[in-house]
């Protein structure tokens, strides 16, 4: 066995109540049964130190990392010398909230951050309506962070839905893909296994998907039923609604030999479509991408007779008067980090 390709997950069930003091200490003592247990990575739920709920999220909110729930955090990973995903909490900065992720490391040290991107807010009539975006603002940036055995993805809860993230992650160098969550009786049901196994499956990636133990007594009750889905979409570890931990054996040579078996990877057709990451490919957005971005060339000029005296087209990706100069290609240029100006067309003088 090559302990390089293997390790222990822990999800932790939590039950989080009224009392952040309580919420906090009792989910210390959970990672440490988890750690006791062998757990190399551990995970809580999200909003493990608060009640779920717009109301609630200033009240209980810190900042990151200098709050006691990070401070904890900090502590019981370097305490186990473990990876510690911090499900989230709800985050203060400059003068704004956030539903946020913290990872921890062996040493104690943080090592991302992660802001729920897409906010929570639906309405499904005569069953739950809510609206995260009226007390908190989304996250702009993807999370990925480095263990000794692979490269680990993190979104929170309603970030799932979103197949486009799990692709770029998994196209990130991702194997697996950890969302800390807190689905409700009605959507838990219907899709909480589904979304997990669904992205376990489209990216050939372990998808793990900690929740808070139900509180039938809570305004918002949680569905539970923490998972751990496999590459080949199957469920191989999960609970019920009470409070729990639950375990998995990541097998990283499994993942691969999948991906052997069943290509999908490799047989993606990127001449007909793709899924972008616009955070990284700066150019992205440019229409003429005949040209190499490391041209020294600012202008061609060409001789035509059928044209105008001079004619002037614009090879800026975001002109809107495309393919007209409008003389802003210096800025489009500028900003991804090119320096291809315009065509110039002069018709020869014939007298």
């Amino acid at each position: 066995m090559n302990v390089a390709n293997k390790f222990k997950l822990a999800l932790v069930q939590l039950s989080v109540g009224a009392n952040k003091t309580e919420n906090i200490s009792r989910a210390a003592l959970k990672i440490s049964e988890a750690a006791n247990n062998g757990a190399q990575i551990i995970s809580l739920p999200e909003c493990f130190n608060s009640p779920y709920g717009t109301k609630y999220f200033g009240e209980y909110s810190e900042t990151v990392p200098d709050g006691p729930s990070c401070q904890l955090l900090k502590e019981t990973a370097k305490k186990h010398q473990i990876y510690l995903i911090g499900g989230s909490i709800p985050e203060s900065a400059d003068g704004k909230l956030y539903n946020t992720s913290t990872v921890w490391c062996p040493e104690g040290n943080l090592v991302a951050i992660h802001r729920k991107i897409h906010l929570f807010d639906i309405d499904v009539p005569g069953k739950i309506k809510f609206k995260e975006s009226d007390s908190l603002s989304p996250g702009s940036s993807f999370t990925t962070f480095d263990t000794p055995w692979c490269k680990v993805g993190l979104g929170i809860c309603y970030d799932i839905r979103f197949a486009e993230l799990a692709q770029v992650y998994r196209d990130k160098g991702c194997k697996l893909l950890v969302y800390p969550g807190a689905f409700n009786m009605t959507t838990g049901p219907a899709h909480w296994e589904l979304l997990a196994r669904g992205r376990a499956l489209d990216n050939q990636v372990y998808v793990a998907t900690p929740s808070p133990a139900r509180d039938p007594n809570a305004e918002y009750v949680a569905w539970g039923h923490s998972t751990v889905v496999s590459p080949w979409g199957q469920v191989i570890s999960t609970t019920e609604d009470k409070e729990d931990i639950i375990y998995a054996n990541i097998d990283l040579e499994e993942l691969d030999t999948i991906r052997g078996q069943i290509p999908i990877t490799v047989q993606k057709r990127d001449d007909l479509y793709r899924v972008q990451n616009n955070l990284e490919d700066e150019c992205s957005v440019r229409l003429n991408k005949t040209y190499k971005l490391d041209s020294k060339k600012v202008a061609e000029t060409f001789d035509v007779d059928d044209l105008g005296k001079k004619t002037v087209y614009c090879r800026c990706w975001q002109s809107k008067k495309f393919p007209l100069c409008d003389g802003s290609h210096g800025k489009h240029n500028q900003k991804c980090g090119d320096n291809l100006g315009p065509v110039i067309i002069t018709r020869k003088d014939s007298s």
